[in-house]
């Protein structure tokens, strides 16, 4: 049962004075302030917003029954006046409003819903892309008629092993990657077309292996981050210590035609700032890629993979001037295998990565303490929060979703505190 934080529910989000503390421990630059909106809507991922409403993705676990896609209606003071789910379109995490319709990704494609002055759409969806693979599809838009959908390209330590490599030796890759036909990269489409295929689409840009972090920067390009390898000390202890593997980097970049991110052959080297062959592929822990061959990424996240899940850009007037045209990134937070660090693990945190003379600048924290007031909060089976979805309202707030509690905070600039 969806269950939302409303202003009824009294002191848990009664008006406080100006310094007092955020709601669930959250640290955010001064000035800055965050409100709960919602609570309780389950393994939520990305947002939509249009006006006053909020539509969020779902995901579910193989034994849970779909949720579909949550709408929430806001009120004046930004709480809840209507919540509700509708469709069983889930498991894609990208979802966007284009043209006054709301575009959702399912685990095999993209549905159009057309919107009108009703939370809920009346009429049927569309189905613009069907027949994917993978389950993770983020999606965007140019502006100009295009839809944009990432297929994912896998995990492991070896992403694309030989099948013909000796029983007992370490895998090798294959040189070219099959999967890179179908999968691991950005595809276009026609944003208006319906019942489209994969071969029906361009393959726009190619070599990444888990893109969730999707968003077309105004005037510019496509961006897009995406999780960096694992596992790969464990597997090749002999080329690489675990400080290797640790400086194996998440990577933002900036996508155009033809863009090759460089998976499975490569991985970024954040000490290094190099991009090295993977040891699937001859690399040591040592040795570059060739040099031209790939693109290098606008900004890295390490050490120890953050797990970027989200990211937009700040195109509104609410926030300060250095915040326009920068982005804000979700960091879900690192240790997906379970492993418990003392120090935590990376992520748990909301980033942002300023952009000028479209440029991007160094990263910094912007939200931090979702997972709990001390580092060693910062694993999958401790943290309290981990941040799944950023989107901007049409009013320049910061809006951020949360996978653990189904939680949704709105983050607004010089108002009181609640």
């Amino acid at each position: 049962m969806i269950r939302i934080a409303l202003l009824a529910a009294a002191a848990a989000i009664a008006v406080t004075p100006v310094g007092a503390a955020e709601p669930d421990g959250l640290v955010l630059p001064p000035g800055f302030h965050a409100e709960v909106v919602a609570d309780g809507l389950g393994s939520i991922r990305h947002m939509a917003l249009r006006g006053n409403d909020i539509y969020v993705s779902t995901r579910h676990g193989r034994d849970q029954p779909s949720v579909g896609i949550v709408a929430l209606r806001l009120g004046p003071d930004h709480m809840p006046l209507q919540t509700t789910q509708f469709s069983k379109v889930d498991q894609g995490t990208g979802i966007r409003i284009y043209n006054g319709a709301l575009y959702a990704a399912s685990g095999t494609g993209v549905w159009r819903f057309t919107l009108d002055d009703m939370l809920v759409p009346t009429a049927m969806p569309d189905e613009i892309v069907t027949g994917l693979t993978a389950t993770n599809h983020p999606i965007a838009f140019d502006g100009k008629g295009n839809l944009y959908v990432g297929i994912d390209g896998g995990g492991g330590a070896s992403n694309c092993p030989d099948p013909a490599t000796p029983k007992g030796e370490k895998p090798k890759g294959l040189d070219p990657c099959p999967l890179l036909e179908t999968r691991g990269g950005v595809w276009r489409f026609d944003a208006s077309k319906t019942g489209q295929t994969l071969a029906d689409g361009t393959r726009f840009a190619t070599g990444y292996r888990n893109m969730s972090a999707m968003d077309w920067k105004t005037g510019d390009t496509l961006y897009g981050a995406w999780h960096g390898r694992d596992a790969t000390h464990k597997t090749w202890p002999e080329l690489l210590t675990q400080a290797d593997d640790d400086h194996i980097a998440d990577e933002m970049h900036r996508v155009v035609q033809g863009t090759d991110m460089g998976w499975p052959y490569t991985y970024w080297d954040g000490a290094r700032g190099q991009r090295l062959m993977a040891p699937d592929y001859g690399g040591d822990g040592k040795k570059q890629a060739p040099r031209g061959k790939y693109a290098t990424p606008v900004a890295a996240f390490q050490p120890m993979r953050p797990a970027v899940l989200d990211l937009v850009f700040y195109e509104g007037n609410r926030f300060p001037l250095k915040y326009r045209h920068g982005a804000f990134l979700a960091m879900h937070g690192g240790g997906s295998d379970g492993t418990v660090l003392p120090g935590g693990h990376n992520g748990y945190s909301v980033v942002f990565v300023p952009f000028r003379g479209g440029k991007a600048g160094k990263p910094v924290d912007f939200i931090s303490g979702f997972a709990g007031p001390g580092p060693g909060d910062r694993n999958v089976k401790t943290a309290a929060h981990r941040p799944v979805g950023v989107a901007v309202g049409p009013d320049g707030d910061l809006y951020v979703a949360d996978s653990n509690k189904g939680r949704i905070w709105r983050i607004s600039y010089g108002e009181t505190a609640h």
